[in-house]
């Protein structure tokens, strides 16, 4: 499974994340920064060190679950 990671700081100088599941692929990276400049200058979310000020980075995670069959 993949996540685009958004990843902003906030007041208190810490990293908070956003997650979105099933990111449309290829990415736009044109769009992205212009989605998170619109976070920060919207103040949309609010995380428990304040308002988000400031763009960090975004990322593309994959991820693999293998389930272990357990006797």
């Amino acid at each position: 499974m993949k996540v685009l990671e958004l990843k902003f700081r906030n007041i208190d100088d810490k990293i908070v994340t956003l997650s979105l599941d099933t990111p449309i692929e290829p990415v736009d990276p044109a769009l992205i920064n212009t989605v998170m400049d619109t976070i920060v200058t919207e103040n949309a979310f609010i995380s428990s060190g304040g308002d988000l000020v400031k763009k960090e980075s975004a990322r593309i995670v994959e991820r693999q679950v293998t389930d272990i069959t357990l006797g």
